[in-house]
């Protein structure tokens, strides 16, 4: 499987958002997270108007993986997504 560069943004209250990292955990691959709710001030202000370039809804988790976003916990399009079906 090639590695894909893995980012996510979450809020560290979120059920989606803890189910999408488990998700990842479980598949065994690296990833990036940042618990948006848990940033404060300008570096909170930059990573919500990153987000809002992935997803103008600005809702959680928002997941890139490669050059793909997935917006919510879609366990088959993450899977599929870091090549797990081919």
């Amino acid at each position: 499987m090639e590695e894909k560069r893995i980012k996510v943004y979450t809020l560290s209250t979120c059920g989606h958002c803890k189910a999408a990292k488990k998700l990842l955990d479980d598949c065994s691959v690296a990833y990036e997270f940042t618990d948006v709710d848990l940033l404060t001030g300008e570096d909170r202000a930059e990573v919500l108007e990153d987000v809002k370039k992935l997803n103008p809804r600005c809702s959680f988790p928002t997941i890139i993986i490669g050059e793909r976003v997935i917006v919510g916990y879609k366990e088959n399009e993450i899977k599929e997504a870091l090549g797990m079906y081919e």
